[in-house]
């Protein structure tokens, strides 16, 4: 079969299948990816010829990467009981409370910035699994909780992991390629520097999508958990909101300018914090109204999880530096493992090799000691011993982790190997010589697209991060094609590859596996679809931005293409804002929120 845009679709199946499945009839992933694993097993064998040893060994790299994220969930989980049952969190609490207890404020000061900073030092979807656990235990709505923490796994994204997305995944995706070589030569510069010159770009792309990403959040906040479901809510706070996001993302775009792309989220989300905890705890830019979610009794029982850490022991004497220390101890071992070469090479040097399954070359490595769930674990013991907790508060804590870690357990161990059978589906394991599935769908795009490519390679790799859960993986999957597609119609490529790397990053709070592991993290599984019909605006956002910027990077103003969508991006933004300010309270009357209490 030759025809590119047949291909093209029956390569997006097994992706529509579980779309519809979960947002549309509101399947829970742990029976969506399953039917999605099979329609891939499917078209793998009978159209793109794949042998059946390469969709087992595919299917049990999947497993072997599916196992890394549970170990991440787990330690995740652990600190998080750890802190509950010791009582640290009440602590936590009641320090972001004096700073201001408006739920608008908390989840900028918690979300956007604390996420940003655990983004840059860790990645791995870390971010959405410290950040949901945490809201939950301010007293916020589980679902509301996840959502925030994928809204945040999007602009701190493509530095994540210390430059993961950017070192490895646009770097290796473009090495070997003689075209790349050449356009390196006639830059005059050496290949480090292309790639830290990729990063930049991606940085001040960031930077301007990322500005509304505040404040989109808390409207979406309001919008939909408020107790009056109404929008302007958050609205109503647009100056610290914006304030708040230019404190992390000028730090970011200053060092991917002067330090390279290992460091601006790190940097960005920490100084932010820094200057914004600083500024509002004497008030600058508080609102003068005060948001919370209403008594719950008047929360929809799809909102709540089976966890209420909110209600662990109050232990009000703890001090702050005390309840903090495991969090400051994570933060500090994450940083120190990535940024000290000597520690880097050691922890990295004790890993698990599992090479070429089945003979069909496909190998992958486990980390056990350097990827971020050992970190967290750490970190967790510490706070055994630091909070004095008894054998059985420990136990308790295991207990609890253990029992939520289980029921996320279905969902990614189908979710992962359906996500490597896709990208292994190249010709390396097929016999009809055809690219892989993601490759296939690419090329199909680009077909159609002309000139006005660059608009569309957000969304490339915004559908690489929906596949696979990782900007890296995306842009290791797409850089090359990105690259030789804006040589071909005449822009500079590393614009094009820029694009992909922020559209990979806009991608990720759509990621069936982040948005499972994150929802484990606050005891609430099952109702993925509700979340990923929230979390799609900011991806459809953030692709629409991101792509009229990176036309705008190549082509400048005047009567073209980048101009007419940045009209009608700033006419939507203006629309979508006239909306909130005239839109009415919604009466919603109070449910049965269905939640039972492990903690």
């Amino acid at each position: 079969m030759d025809n590119l845009a047949v291909l093209a679709l029956l390569a997006l199946a097994p992706i529509l299948v579980v779309g519809v499945l979960l947002a549309g009839l509101r399947w829970p992933a742990k029976y969506a990816m399953p039917v999605g694993y099979v329609v891939a097993i499917v078209v793998a064998m009978l159209v793109w010829r794949m042998d059946f040893s390469g969709i087992v060994a595919a299917s049990l790299e999947g497993l072997v990467v599916a196992g890394t994220m549970l170990y991440i969930v787990f330690g995740a989980l652990l600190l998080l009981s750890t802190l509950t049952v010791g009582g640290a969190m009440s602590t936590i609490r009641a320090g972001f409370n004096n700073i201001s207890p408006d739920r608008r404020v908390q989840a900028i000061i918690i979300g956007w910035l604390f996420g940003s900073f655990i983004e840059g030092a860790s990645g791995f979807g870390t971010t959405a699994a410290v950040v949901a656990p945490l809201l939950l235990a301010m007293g916020f709505p589980a679902m509301a909780a996840v959502m925030v923490g994928l809204i945040v796994q999007s602009t701190p994204v493509s530095f994540g992991a210390v430059g993961t997305p950017i070192l490895i995944g646009v770097n290796q995706g473009l090495g070997g390629d003689p075209a790349v070589a050449e356009r390196v030569e006639v830059l005059g510069l050496t290949m480090p520097e292309f790639v830290n010159a990729i990063g930049f770009q991606v940085a001040a792309i960031h930077a301007v999508v990322g500005l509304l990403i505040p404040l989109l959040l808390v409207c979406m906040l309001t919008g939909f958990f408020g107790p009056e479901r109404r929008f302007r809510d958050g609205l109503a706070i647009w100056p610290f909101a914006l304030y708040a996001s230019v404190a992390m993302t000028i730090p970011s775009v200053l060092t991917a300018k002067f330090l390279g792309p290992e460091f601006p989220s790190l940097f960005g989300g920490l100084l932010g914090l820094v200057i914004v905890m600083y500024t509002s705890s004497r008030g600058f830019l508080m609102p003068r109204d005060t948001f919370d979610f209403g008594p719950a009794s008047g929360w929809e029982a799809r909102w709540t999880g089976t966890l209420e850490p909110a209600k662990a022991a109050d232990l009000s004497g703890m001090s702050t530096l005390r309840a903090w220390a495991p969090y400051v101890l994570m933060g500090v071992l994450l940083v120190a493992s990535r940024v000290i070469p000597d520690l880097k090479e050691f922890l990295v040097g004790l890993a698990i090799p599992v090479e070429d399954i089945l003979g069909t070359g496909i190998s992958t490595t486990v980390q056990p000691f350097y990827l971020p769930g050992f970190m967290l674990i750490l970190a967790a013991v510490f706070g055994f011993v630091l909070h004095r907790m008894n054998r059985e508060q420990i136990a308790r804590a295991f207990k609890v982790s253990a029992g939520q870690l289980f029921g996320t357990a279905v969902a990614l161990l189908f979710a992962l190997p359906l996500v490597r059978i896709l990208i292994q589906s190249g010709p390396e394991l097929n016999a009809s010589g055809l690219s892989s599935m993601p490759v296939t769908l690419a090329e199909a795009a680009a077909a159609v697209s002309g000139g006005s490519w660059p608009a569309i390679a957000p969304w490339v790799g915004a559908l690489g991060a929906f596949v696979a859960g990782s900007n890296t993986v995306s842009n290791l999957t797409f850089s090359q094609f990105q690259f030789s597609t804006g040589a071909q119609i005449g822009v500079p490529p590393e614009t094009v590859v820029a694009a992909q790397a922020v559209g990979g990053a806009g991608g990720n709070p759509i990621s069936i596996h982040n948005i499972v592991a994150a929802s484990a993290t606050v005891g609430m599984l099952g109702r993925e679809g509700d979340l990923l019909r929230k979390t799609v605006i900011v991806t459809i956002y953030y692709c629409l931005a991101a792509g009229t910027l990176a036309l705008l990077i190549i082509h400048g103003l005047g009567l073209n293409l980048a101009t007419a969508m940045l009209v009608l991006l700033l006419a939507g933004i203006a629309v979508a804002i006239r909306w909130m300010l005239k839109q009415r309270p919604r009466l919603v009357a109070p449910q049965p929120t269905g939640r039972s209490s492990v903690g």
